[in-house]
């Protein structure tokens, strides 16, 4: 497995492009815009997409997903459906925010415990509520890597004071979901640098062991 982060919007948004070193297939995580420059990065990459995923509802990560799809032909995969509200006001949220946004239909809500295949690899969903109801994480366990959306960040976690964030659903997803996969797993946030779970238990101020103490 291989994974390239394509930072898109004037949010900076990581969007990761994912793919199967064996087939070559690969999926786009959270494209919320900038199409031209994922198009020219998955080209690059030599990668032929075979589907989109969608960590959570916010228009920075899931804005343009529906353009996409429908220009190539793909499937969206993601969020869980409890992020519904969240997709079906994108074209109003892209309007307040000056960016292009159209509302969409994934092909599939995932579910926590389902998996979600990229060529021959396969991704476990976990579903992590908190900075949205229907926030997902999909952890590849043989390489020890998540993409875990607005979840978790270097030394910070997810807003959750937007329409039906909670805090405290947003800690227990992190140290009872994400903590237990190994303090050796890296992971590349929905903004900034990637960091791993064993970092951020030392030194993150809002989740680590010392904080939480």
């Amino acid at each position: 497995m291989r994974a390239a982060i394509i930072p898109v919007t004037p949010l900076q948004q990581n969007c990761s492009l994912i793919w199967c070193t064996k087939t070559m297939k690969g999926a786009l995580v959270d494209p919320g815009g900038d199409l031209d420059r994922l198009k020219a990065g998955v080209a690059k990459a030599g990668v032929t997409l075979e589907k989109i995923l969608v960590t959570h509802g916010h228009l920075d990560h899931c804005g343009q997903a529906g353009m996409l799809a429908k220009e190539l032909g793909l499937k969206i995969e993601g969020p869980h459906e409890a992020d519904r509200f969240w997709i079906s006001r994108l074209d109003e949220d892209g309007g307040k925010y000056g960016m292009h946004a159209e509302v969409f239909e994934p092909d599939r809500w995932l579910e926590d415990g389902d998996t979600v295949t990229v060529g021959e690899l396969t991704l476990e969903v976990i579903h992590c509520p908190g900075h949205t109801p229907g926030h997902v994480v999909f952890f590849h366990r043989p390489s020890r890597f998540a993409i875990v959306g607005d979840v978790l960040f270097q030394g910070s976690i997810g807003r959750t004071d937007f329409p039906m964030g909670n805090h405290q659903d947003l800690i227990d997803a992190i140290t009872q979901k994400l903590w237990p996969l190994g303090n050796d797993v890296t992971f590349i946030p929905g903004h900034g640098p990637t960091s791993t779970f064993g970092r951020e238990r030392q030194t993150n101020a809002f989740v680590s062991d010392y904080a939480l103490g």
